[in-house]
């Protein structure tokens, strides 16, 4: 639920209009859902606890020993991917661009560069990773970010971001 005081004649998280979600400033994981098209085992925020509109968002991930891909990374020395890490950055930044959409459910974000990414330290099961987006250009369908993420105050990855929204109709799979 967002964390907003609400009166008990209110709607509850599930039942209000994800145009209510994009008024809030800190989102649970069901307003994630209402914004983002991504889903288990895909989803890699749990949290917004702080969002500027335009310029910044900050936002949590739980890591857990029950994400998938610690099955094989490493058996025995499991480490958060860093392609997941720089992943859950850009689904920062789409949370806090699809805000501004009016019409996101028919639109999606997709990457169109990853520059400078730098991993500091392992983030392994039982982390919080604190995402912080920065904006540094935006545009209507566009955004360059820069991402940080921490565990318990500490730099583990960077990153700078560039992603557009595009329509989901029309959309061509990639060739083989």
């Amino acid at each position: 639920m967002t964390e907003t005081t609400q009166s008990a004649t209110e709607t509850s998280p599930q039942e209000k209009p994800a145009a209510a979600v994009a008024d809030t400033t800190v989102m649970d994981i069901n307003d994630l859902m209402r914004i983002l098209p991504h889903r288990y085992p895909f989803l890699l925020i749990d949290r917004v606890v702080e969002l500027k509109k335009k310029e910044r968002i900050v936002a949590l991930k739980n890591v857990t020993i029950n994400e998938p891909f610690f099955q094989g990374h490493f058996p025995g020395f499991p480490i958060m991917p860093g392609v997941l890490i720089v992943e859950a950055m850009a689904q920062a930044g789409g949370a806090l661009l699809l805000t501004e959409i009016p019409d996101r459910d028919s639109k999606l974000m997709v990457f169109t560069g990853i520059e400078r990414a730098r991993f500091r330290r392992p983030v392994v099961p039982g982390d919080q990773v604190r995402i912080e987006i920065e904006v540094r250009a935006w545009r209507e369908t566009a955004v360059r970010m820069e991402g940080r993420a921490f565990v318990a105050g500490k730099r583990v990855a960077e990153a700078t971001i560039t992603c557009r929204v595009v329509p989901r109709q029309g959309m061509a799979p990639a060739a083989d």
